[in-house]
């Protein structure tokens, strides 16, 4: 299943592996503690997101986590320590190394890069005695929220960020996008402490690894009158900073960010 379409990753993060877990031997990739590892850099929503779920379903004995610094080490914005994984799944790679990657110690080989593949996957195949972060009931929620975390807040804060591309205050202007997007966020939780109610879903590795992303990457690009917009909104901003205090969301955040 999907949690964030992939007609909205960016184009330079489209996957190039689709392995998926299965739910039993039949399946080649099938849920084995420690035969699997993730790698991120947590230097984008994707991957925090990741760190997120993870984080949430205390899979560090059960999928090792691999924390990549948050630059890339090589020009074309991949990692030298992932080369060999792409390079043993594909013939000639010649793409970058790039992060998320989820790996299999058994191959030696990438399962998957794709990121709402292995959110989905983490939740449902190793989620243990952990909390239900894909609740049946709200699966579709949890896809619209996606979407609007991927369309509406980061893509368009990047762009509002940048050049305008329509008049201000029309629809096509991406601030009022974006400002729309958060006020939808801001009333959710005007009067819940998560996304969905009094539980962490998947809908709230994506609202906060967003909001950690508008924070760090696109507020600063914006105009004073932007930032003062965006910021308005303090039951959101003050979710995301609560959420940052609890270990499984805040433990990947540099101890120099404002929310630490």
């Amino acid at each position: 299943m999907s949690v964030v379409p992939s007609s909205l990753l960016p184009a330079s993060a489209a996957p190039h592996f689709r392995g998926r877990i299965g739910r039993d031997m039949r399946s080649g990739h099938y849920a084995v503690p420690r035969r699997y590892r993730l790698h991120i850099a947590p230097s984008g929503p994707g991957c925090l997101a990741l760190a997120v779920t993870h984080g949430l379903l205390a899979l560090d004995r059960t999928v090792p986590l691999t924390v990549l610094p948050p630059i890339p080490d090589t020009p074309d914005g991949g990692y030298t320590v992932l080369r060999p994984l792409y390079e043993a799944s594909a013939h000639l790679y010649g793409g970058p190394a790039a992060a998320p990657v989820l790996s299999d110690h058994w191959t030696g080989r990438i399962v998957s890069t794709h990121v709402p593949d292995i959110l989905g996957d983490l939740a449902l195949r190793f989620r243990g005695d952990g909390p239900d972060l894909l609740p049946g009931g709200h699966r579709d929620e949890i896809g619209t929220i996606a979407e609007l975390c991927a369309r509406d807040v980061d893509r368009a804060a990047r762009r509002a960020g940048a050049a305008r591309t329509g008049p201000r205050g029309s629809e096509d202007d991406p601030l009022t996008v974006l400002l729309a997007a958060l006020a939808t966020l801001e009333r959710r939780l005007s009067d819940r402490p998560y996304v969905l109610g009094d539980r962490p879903t998947l809908a709230d590795a994506h609202v906060w690894s967003t909001l950690v992303h508008l924070d760090t990457v696109h507020l600063g690009r914006l105009t004073p009158e932007g930032r003062a917009r965006v910021t308005a909104h303090p039951a959101l901003w003050a979710y995301a900073r609560r959420l940052t205090a609890e270990p499984a969301f805040g433990r990947h955040l540099p101890r120099t960010h404002g929310w630490r």
